[in-house]
């Protein structure tokens, strides 16, 4: 099959993301066209001094059709055409009539590339994009447009204005709606019969339980139990009342927090409190060994809109280590319930940490490692070609 993807991320930036993983292994077996962002007029006013943009624009302002083989079957295109910056408008019936101008400048972009490569019926994935690719389906009649939902959007102001009511209309016109948390594939189903969990891949090798790794020279002289936390550190996710309760209630625990944190978070009662260490922001290279180190790794949510239907990434790399692992209760955490410990409130955190601590053993460990192993890439693509395979074209 050919695939085009377009979405919220453009290849050239370094940030990893759930697209780009998708576009891999799906060209594993197939070609893929995956298509950047197209720069609008605030981006290039914005951000025009970084590299990454400047040489975008470049191919804007030299009208440069350039398609880039990245793999044997994979291709980027940067579009050279401007879109307008439209947010600003009160009226979603105005967004939406200068928003068609936006689809159809892509629209041609993405027919120029499509040409080149000889792509003739093709599966258009757009990966969370509501406005930019809000009328693709009509403009470039695909062989089947997919929507992939892997965040909850309208939890941020920006989507929220004018996503309110498109991103309905968006997934309910889709052929396929995919989602990679339960949650999100539920909201999907409100609006489109045809949407399909298809799970969360990740990628695990830097998490690899049976190296020892040396104790990090920050964590030496922090007595153990260690109470680990891995990521980042910010007011809209991380519920401090949690941190509060565990450091309060039990203080011979050190909980350890590693991440860059921010303002609410440097500026809280948590730094005055001895057995709370704040570690910072660390290379990606050297977190396995902070978990390794932990004696039970915690994900002290806070549950918003903006985190309830979210993947939690970090619970399978905690389990990839092996680690006991306590956690906020949410939707998609039940796919996690037999093999951690979710709490649905603050009080219940130190019990399940006690439970988690005297329950601990090899045998467990080795079933923590299998289960986080089983969510590859390869397994979430092969959902998603079953959702593709089950759908009739008359549906």
């Amino acid at each position: 099959m050919d695939f085009v993807i377009v979405g919220l991320q453009a290849w050239y930036f370094e940030l990893g993301s759930n697209c780009k993983n998708i576009a891999l292994e799906l060209s594993k077996h197939n070609r893929v066209l995956y298509i950047n962002m197209p720069l609008d007029r605030r981006t290039i006013l914005q951000k025009r001094d970084d590299p990454h943009i400047a040489n975008h624009l470049h191919l804007v302002q030299n009208r440069q059709t350039e398609v880039v083989q990245l793999a044997p079957n994979l291709w980027n295109y940067s579009p050279t055409r401007v879109i307008e910056s439209l947010n600003w408008l009160p009226s979603t019936f105005l967004f939406s009539l200068f928003n068609r101008i936006n689809n159809r400048r892509l629209a041609d972009e993405i027919r120029k590339a499509t040409d080149i490569l000889g792509f003739k019926e093709y599966i258009l994935f757009n990966d969370n994009d509501i406005f930019r690719s809000f009328y693709l389906k009509e403009m470039l009649k695909p062989k089947l447009y997919i929507y992939y939902s892997r965040d909850n959007l309208l939890a941020v102001p920006y989507w929220r204005k004018h996503g309110r009511s498109l991103e309905p209309r968006h997934i309910a016109k889709a052929d396929l709606g995919v989602a990679n948390s339960l949650y999100l594939a539920d909201y999907l189903h409100r609006y489109n019969a045809h949407s399909h969990y298809i799970g969360q891949g990740c990628s695990l090798s830097l998490f690899n339980p049976d190296i020892a790794y040396p104790v990090p020279e920050d964590l030496k002289d922090i007595p153990h139990p260690i109470i680990g936390y891995v990521g980042a550190i910010v007011s809209l996710r991380i519920d401090i009342n949690i941190i509060l309760e565990i450091a309060r209630a039990r203080p011979a625990w050190h909980i350890v927090m590693v991440g860059p944190e921010d303002d609410f978070f440097t500026a809280s009662i948590l730094h005055t409190l001895p057995n709370v260490h704040f570690l910072g922001r660390k290379d990606m290279s050297s977190l396995p060994a902070y978990m390794a180190h932990s004696d039970v790794c915690i994900n002290p949510q806070l549950v918003n809109g903006m985190t309830i239907g979210n993947y939690p990434l970090k619970i399978d790399e905690y389990l990839a280590m092996g680690k006991p692992v306590v956690a906020t209760r949410t939707a998609t955490m039940k796919l996690f319930e037999e093999h951690s410990y979710l709490a649905d409130t603050p009080a219940e955190y130190v019990p399940l940490i006690e439970k988690a601590l005297a329950e601990n053993n090899a045998q467990l460990r080795e079933k923590r490692i299998r289960f986080a192993n089983e969510h590859t890439w390869e397994n979430c693509i092969k959902l998603l070609y079953q959702a593709i395979a089950n759908h009739s074209p008359h549906d």
